[in-house]
């Protein structure tokens, strides 16, 4: 395809920009051209699923974030792993299929986003489903990413779910129906043992399209300006730089952090930042990364009296056993994340919604499992589904190849020190009943000496870790919003051709994790740029 000749420049082969690929380029009259800054996604550790955990942090395909110092978190500086490959954060991440509750879109709708609302949104999640089990109204069958409900016969999964009950709460059949109230089995993108990443779904079936081209090792610098109106895209590439301009519109998805450092870099932000920096205002836009949201989740770990945690892996002839099941035949241990069983959960009674989730895990997390502690061992992860504090993504440089500054604001809010709190003590309480008492071993983390409400805050302070969800870095946003970043269509206010498709858009981060709603915000996306 002749480069010259571009209807759209999609920065970004993320969850979103793969998304988006494929949508666009399904049209024979529109010419795409797709930007990554990293490689192929042909690594055995991002296609096998139970190596998700080191995928988080193989330099080769990450971009090695790290947030500056979070006060509330003793001053740790929290490392937030982020894909730079192909399918960027979808090639590392849980492959966990959450879309959220249907309250979470109806409250996009009451910030003045018409079309954001649940119903409205429902079509899109279907459009990119392609459900391995269920057979209802409320998911895709045909679309290209295959999601499947989890079935692991790990006996702590059953624990997990008889805790549950016992506990008081039911048994709700599909956490995507809009309402998540309850336990269950958890739905994955995985398909027989592979991971299914927005670049396998939705990139690879396109690639051999005459419109479609992708450039790999292309890092975006700055988006071209005519005045206020888009024009192209800068990007370096082998030391090299080159422009690129479409007829019709740039489109970032870059992700959550990657696109508020881009549009800064641009000259669109805050104005008084900018000029620090001397980068010329395209558009005094005060809320590009001002608005940042995270996840922040904690393990409540124990050693089991029983072997039957993902320990046994660690000896050579089960590993080598698991990877070869899982290479032959998509089955096994290392064919699934071990994150399967799961719960939505209020932790006050007269919240109409669950404001946290839980997972259990059946063994420990990465961090124990390096120092040796607990051996077999077990977790319930818990965190807040809706914090309120507010971080940001500015500069450290004008330099685009530098790290921006990413600063999460983690539990700045009461209520979100509260809410994790509440949080450790019902995994507690799961862990206190019956149906745990075969397995349940010494405390690891927090330890039996952790008891009071000071006690739980200082251990979270302590312990506590990012989900891999930033979000609202860019926000949309009603016209009368100081902070709106984009309208209600993804186009960047202020200024022409220029829209924003990945997670930074969302006006509050959704409750649970975060990659089918950018999937989703892609398929809107394609459509309405389409409709031009």
């Amino acid at each position: 395809m002749d480069q010259g000749v571009v209807d759209f420049v999609i920065v970004g082969a993320g969850s979103a920009g793969c998304v988006l690929a494929n949508r666009l380029s399904a049209d024979p009259n529109c010419k795409v051209v797709l930007l990554e800054a990293g490689g192929r996604d042909n690594r055995p550790i991002i296609q096998i699923p139970l190596l998700a955990g080191v995928a988080y942090f193989a330099k080769a395909i990450n971009w090695g974030y790290d947030t500056e110092p979070e006060p509330q978190m003793n001053n740790r500086r929290l490392h937030w792993p982020r894909g730079r490959v192909i399918g960027g954060s979808s090639s590392i991440n849980g492959m966990m299929y959450v879309r959220g509750q249907a309250a979470d879109f109806d409250h996009w709708r009451q910030l003045g986003l018409s079309g954001w609302d649940w119903d409205s949104v429902l079509p899109f999640f279907k459009r990119s489903e392609g459900h391995l089990d269920r057979r209802d109204d409320k998911h895709g069958h045909a679309g290209p990413w295959k999601i499947g409900r989890a079935k692991s016969p790990n006996p702590l999964y059953q624990a997990f779910f008889d805790a549950c009950a016992a506990a008081g709460l039911k048994r709700v059949d599909d956490f995507n129906g809009g309402v998540q109230d309850g336990y269950n089995w958890h739905d994955f993108n995985i398909l027989r043992g592979r991971r299914q990443s927005t670049a396998v779904a939705f990139l690879r079936p396109a690639l051999d399209r005459p419109n479609l081209r992708v450039i790999t090792g292309a890092q975006a610098t700055r988006v071209i300006f005519d005045g206020t109106r888009a024009t192209g895209v800068e990007y370096q590439q082998g030391g090299a730089r080159y422009t690129i301009s479409p007829r019709r519109e740039v489109v970032l998805s870059g992700g959550a952090i990657n696109t508020p450092q881009l549009l800064l870099l641009s000259g669109i932000g805050p104005a008084a930042d900018l000029q620090k920096f001397g980068i010329p205002v395209v558009n005094d836009l005060r809320g590009v990364g001002q608005t940042l949201q995270d996840h922040l989740g904690v393990y409540v770990q124990h050693q089991s009296l029983q072997p039957v945690t993902l320990y046994s892996l660690f000896r050579p002839d089960r590993a080598a056993l698991g990877l070869a099941q899982v290479m032959l035949f998509g089955t096994g241990p290392f064919a699934a994340l071990p994150l399967e069983a799961g719960a939505f959960v209020k932790t006050r009674p007269e919240l109409e919604t669950p404001d946290i989730q839980v997972s259990m895990v059946p063994g420990l997390n990465l961090e124990t499992t390096r120092k040796g502690q607990g051996k077999h061992g077990f977790l319930i992860h818990i965190y807040q589904l809706r914090p309120e504090s507010r971080g940001s993504v500015t500069l450290a440089s004008p330099d685009p190849l530098a790290k921006p500054k990413m600063f999460a604001n983690y539990l700045a809010s009461e209520l979100d020190r509260v809410t994790t709190r509440d949080g450790v003590k019902f995994a507690r309480k799961l862990f206190a009943q019956d149906s745990f008492r075969p397995y349940l071993g010494a405390p690891i983390s927090p330890g039996a000496d952790v008891q009071s409400d000071s006690e739980i805050d200082a251990w979270v302070r302590d312990n506590g870790q990012t989900v891999f969800h930033p979000a609202s870095g860019a926000r949309m946003g009603a016209d009368n919003d100081p902070l709106a970043v984009l309208d209600a269509n993804l186009r960047v206010r202020g200024v022409q051709n220029l829209r924003v498709a990945d997670a930074s858009a969302m006006p509050a981060i959704t409750s649970g994790n975060t990659q089918a709603p950018t999937v989703m915000i892609a398929e809107k996306a394609a459509e309405l740029l389409l409709r031009g």
